[in-house]
């Protein structure tokens, strides 16, 4: 596995760079502990932590998580998660849909998800390298809250590498 996965955090407290986003007494913060977080699009540049920081949201809720890349993913695999996610709403159970790289679907393909949103079915939580204004969709995004992490600096990249010595993943 590659170092990035090797190392990282699995809680909020782990997770340094982006105190902005998650930091003691923010909206997403609040969200994620109390498990209450709505659909989200994370914006933010390649190693930011918008992978590490889906991860930890599935840790942290008691939603079913699926992961799916939109660069090797289909519309059909998407649709069939979809569906159970659908039949699981039924049950109050509910279902967080991972896209990573999630400007890589075209519109049809982003379509797919609105009703699922727009009816509470599913927690979308996109990750995106591209700014999401101009390749998600404007429906996904008035039904999601954008946001976005920074470049982390080389005092955070320290952080983080000190946590792994220290729990001895590295």
């Amino acid at each position: 596995m590659p170092l990035a996965h090797d190392i990282r955090p699995k809680n909020l407290d782990g997770f340094f760079g982006q105190d902005h986003v998650v930091g003691r007494g923010s909206w997403l913060r609040k969200a994620i502990e109390g498990d209450l977080l709505s659909s989200i699009i994370l914006f933010g540049p390649p190693g930011s932590g918008k992978t590490t920081l889906a991860h930890i949201i599935a840790c942290a809720t008691s939603s079913r998580f699926v992961q799916i890349s939109a660069v090797l993913g289909t519309t059909k695999e998407l649709k069939k998660e979809l569906l159970k996610a659908q039949e699981d709403a039924k049950y109050s159970r509910k279902t967080i849909i991972f896209i990573d790289e999630i400007h890589r679907f075209n519109k049809a393909q982003q379509d797919v998800l609105l009703p699922y949103v727009e009816r509470g079915e599913i927690i979308l939580i996109g990750a995106t390298t591209e700014n999401p204004s101009f390749t998600v969709i404007s429906p996904v995004i008035s039904r999601s809250k954008v946001v976005v992490l920074n470049r982390l600096e080389k005092e955070d990249l320290g952080n983080i590498l000190d946590r792994a010595l220290a729990e001895e993943r590295i």
